[in-house]
């Protein structure tokens, strides 16, 4: 339970604040319907830019605003009963609210409801997807549209670095990534520390969990192996984790926070899907380059995440192919396959077999005509048996619209 009086100081001090640095505006504003009635919901992996996105939302509204932060230390100990007191503070006038992390107060949904039954808009952001999904299937079911707000994506990043389109400037782009706050200071202190505070107050404080070191460990390990498969067993013999639904839980939390990401293979069988090894991709490959245990960078790795974070962001159903070979993406939309997706750093004699032999597995499995293989600079078209296969440049898929 926080005082009113402490509510008040908050919330007075949080309007004061103005952003000092100039920020671009997101790709996703134009997605942001401010005519909606629906609860808005933007969720994503902390520093990656909710609160700058609100603000940015915000003047789109003459007046009427309101903005409220839960992560406010004075508000630490906020519960659900301090919303009325909150209420008395912001005044009756407010049409629009905008919360920042308002997950953290428990049976928040219940204020967000009353709000909209009230013809009030809300705006509410949070870096736990879980915890917001499971508040939202409850009391809002319906009455909320979802977002998911990422670090920047490469065309934010030149329009933010004032860059043109060049293999030069997409080198930047998989070595520095997205964060806003970096790529501002390019400080790796930035990116270390947000890893810490993910691992240990998103998850290890959130969950209870004692054994802080060996999920550092794990998340370390993960990071470092960007693009590859993993398994809950070889994790937990690797890390001598007492069981193999502990290894679970920690993957699903990491997921949860945006943090890493787990593909699935392809299978027709929803068992095989969950029982089936899956790659690992992070959420920022300036964030893999700050942590990474690897010595020897795998470009090759860091441009496939780059592509599957480029994939996932468009809203497609994706999987991996393997069957006697490998193909990177199965991208599905509308329960239909779209398009086929190798990514290899150069194609050239030595490795173009194993490229193609997996690309062109899928291809038949799928019944498609024409696959893609994105590289880092090469641009070519291969016939092979009647299909074809288009190489292209990560810097210009990364811009197709």
């Amino acid at each position: 339970m926080v005082l009113k009086s402490e509510i008040k100081i908050a919330y007075r001090l949080q309007q004061e604040y103005k952003k000092t640095s100039s920020f671009i505006a997101r790709d996703y504003i134009p997605q942001m319907k401010i005519s909606s009635s629906q609860v808005e919901v933007i969720s994503g992996i902390r520093r990656c830019g909710k609160s700058t996105l609100m603000e940015q939302l915000k003047h789109r509204y003459k007046s009427g605003t309101a903005y409220f932060n839960f992560e406010d230390p004075r508000v630490h100990d906020f519960v659900v009963g301090d919303f009325q007191k909150l209420d008395e503070v912001i005044g009756t006038e407010t049409k629009v609210y905008f919360f920042d992390e308002i997950q953290n107060v428990p049976s928040w949904e219940i204020y967000v409801r009353q709000l909209h039954d009230r013809g009030k808009k809300v705006f509410i952001t949070g870096s736990n997807a879980s915890l917001l999904s499971k508040e939202l299937g409850t009391r809002l079911t319906g009455r909320h549209l979802h977002h998911e707000l990422f670090p920047f994506s490469y065309p934010e990043f030149l329009l933010y670095k004032k860059m043109k389109n060049t293999a030069v400037a997409f080198e930047q782009y998989v070595q520095h990534g997205g964060f806003p706050e970096y790529l501002r200071d390019e400080n790796h202190e930035i990116l270390h520390m947000l890893l810490k505070d993910i691992v240990s107050r998103d998850i290890a404080i959130r969950y209870g969990i004692k054994n802080t070191g060996t999920l550092m460990d794990i998340t370390l390990f993960l990071i470092s192996n960007v693009g590859k498969e993993v398994t809950y067993n070889s994790l937990r013999k690797a890390f001598h984790v007492g069981s193999a639904n502990t290894v679970s839980d920690y993957l699903s939390w990491l997921e949860d926070t945006y943090l890493l990401f787990f593909l699935q293979r392809f299978s027709w069988s929803a068992k095989n899907r969950g029982v089936n090894p899956r790659k690992v991709y992070a959420i920022d490959t300036g964030l893999v380059n700050a942590n990474s245990l690897s010595f020897t960078k795998d470009k090759g790795r860091l441009l496939e995440n780059i592509v599957y974070l480029f994939l996932r962001k468009k809203g497609y159903d994706l999987s991996y192919f393997r069957e006697q070979t490998e193909c990177d993406f199965v991208v599905f939309e509308k329960g239909k396959c779209k398009m086929l997706i190798q990514v290899c750093e150069q194609v050239h004699n030595e490795n173009k077999d194993r490229e193609t032999k997996g690309l062109l597995e899928a291809m038949d499995f799928f019944e498609m005509k024409t696959g893609f293989i994105i590289t880092q600079k090469q641009t070519d078209v291969l016939n092979v048996g009647g299909k074809t296969i288009e190489l292209m440049p990560a810097h210009a898929f990364l811009v197709e619209k």
